[in-house]
C-alpha cells in the first residue's frame, strides 16, 4: 500500500455498463482507477461489485472515506436509494450501510448528476463560482445546483431534477410518466427526434446525413449528427439549433428561479461544443424574462468529462 501525506478518498461512479472507482486527492486528481462491468441483475450483485472495486483500490492506497455516485433518488441523509428506475433490486436499500460493512470505511451516497455538478464546481468549469447550475445532457437531462458554495439537495434530497420540468402541456410522453418534460425536447434523445423531423422536412437535403447511417434514419446516431454538423451539414445544424432553442428557453426560466452566475453543460451532447453552446446562449438571451434587465449566466462546457462523477463523489466523501 502506498503511503500518502494528505487525505485521500475514493469516488465510485455507477454507470449502465461499468462501475468505475478512483482514488482522488484533495486537488481533484485521480491517482488510480479500477473498474468492473455492471451486473445486469442489479441488487446484491451490484452492491458486491461496488465493494469489490473499493477493496481493490484500498489495497493500493490508504483512504479516509468513499463517495458513491448513482442514478436515482437519494435520501437527504445520503444513505438510502429511494428510487432507482434503471437499477433492479435497489429501491429502498440503505446502500451506505450495505457498502460500509463490506469495506470498513465511512460511505456517502449521492445522485450522479449532483456528484458531477459538485466535481465541476470544485475542480472543473464551475470552480470559483459560488452560485452554479449544471445540466447533464445525455439520454435525458440531469442537474445539480450549487448555492453559496454548497450542493443544494432540497428537503428530501431530490432537488435539481431539471429534466422533468413540464415545458409543454400534454407534450411528448416521458419515461417518468408525465407529458411534456424538458428532457423530451432538449436531451440527446430529443436531438435525434429533431434530426428525424428535419430530415422529413427537407429530404432532398438529407442525403449527406443519411449516408452516415447506412442510408436510413434508424441507422443514425448522435455521433453521426455531431460529425455532420461540424462539417456544416444544414440538416444536422437544424437539429442542433432546435435542441438549443429548447435548452436556452429552459435555462432562461431556471435562471429566473435560481439566478446562477454560471451554467455548466455536460453529458454526451456537449461533444458538439460551440455548435450547441453558441445557439443556446443566443436562445437564453432571446427567452430571458425581463429581457435586457435580468443578467444572463455564463454558459460553459464541462471540463471533467466522464471523470466528474468520480471526482465529485470522492470530494463529497471529504465534506
Amino acid at each position: 500500500m502506498k503511503e500518502n501525506l494528505e487525505k485521500l478518498s475514493i469516488g465510485v461512479d455507477i454507470g449502465g455498463t461499468k462501475v468505475l472507482g478512483g482514488v482522488v486527492d484533495s486537488q481533484g486528481k485521480i491517482l488510480t482507477t479500477h473498474r468492473k462491468d455492471t451486473p445486469k441483475q442489479g441488487g446484491e450483485a451490484l452492491t458486491q461489485t461496488i465493494a469489490d472495486v473499493i477493496n481493490e483500490l484500498t489495497q493500493q492506497y490508504k483512504v479516509e472515506g468513499v463517495g458513491i455516485s448513482a442514478a436515482g433518488f437519494v435520501s437527504s441523509d445520503r444513505k438510502t436509494m429511494l428510487a432507482t428506475p434503471n437499477i433492479s433490486g435497489w429501491n429502498g436499500i440503505n446502500l451506505e450501510n450495505e457498502i460500509s460493512i463490506r469495506v470498513g470505511l465511512p460511505v456517502v451516497i449521492e445522485n450522479d448528476a449532483n456528484a458531477a455538478a459538485w466535481g465541476e464546481s470544485r475542480y472543473g468549469a464551475g470552480r470559483g463560482q459560488s452560485q452554479m447550475m449544471m445540466l447533464t445532457i445525455g439520454t435525458g437531462i440531469g442537474g445539480g445546483i450549487v448555492v453559496d458554495g454548497a450542493l443544494h439537495r432540497g428537503a428530501y434530497g431530490i432537488a435539481a431534477e431539471f429534466g422533468h420540468l413540464r415545458v409543454v402541456p400534454e407534450g411528448h410522453l416521458c419515461g417518468c410518466g408525465a407529458r411534456g418534460c424538458f428532457e423530451q425536447y432538449a436531451s440527446g434523445n430529443a436531438l435525434m427526434r429533431h434530426a428525424r423531423e428535419a430530415i422529413s422536412a427537407a429530404p432532398d437535403a438529407a442525403h449527406n446525413l443519411l449516408a452516415r447511417g447506412n442510408g436510413s434514419i434508424e441507422g443514425l446516431t448522435g455521433k453521426h449528427i455531431t460529425e455532420a454538423a461540424r462539417e456544416g451539414d444544414m440538416v444536422a445544424l437544424a437539429a442542433f439549433n432546435t435542441t438549443a432553442q429548447w435548452l436556452g428557453a429552459g435555462i432562461a426560466s431556471l435562471s429566473v428561479l435560481l439566478d446562477p452566475a454560471c451554467v455548466v453543460i455536460g453529458g454526451g451532447v456537449i461533444d458538439a461544443g460551440e455548435i450547441l453552446l453558441a445557439p443556446t446562449r443566443a436562445a437564453v438571451e432571446r427567452y430571458m424574462p425581463f429581457q435586457g434587465k435580468h443578467p444572463s449566466p455564463q454558459i460553459v462546457a464541462a471540463e471533467l468529462g466522464n471523470d466528474a462523477g468520480v471526482v465529485g463523489a470522492a470530494d463529497l466523501a471529504r465534506n
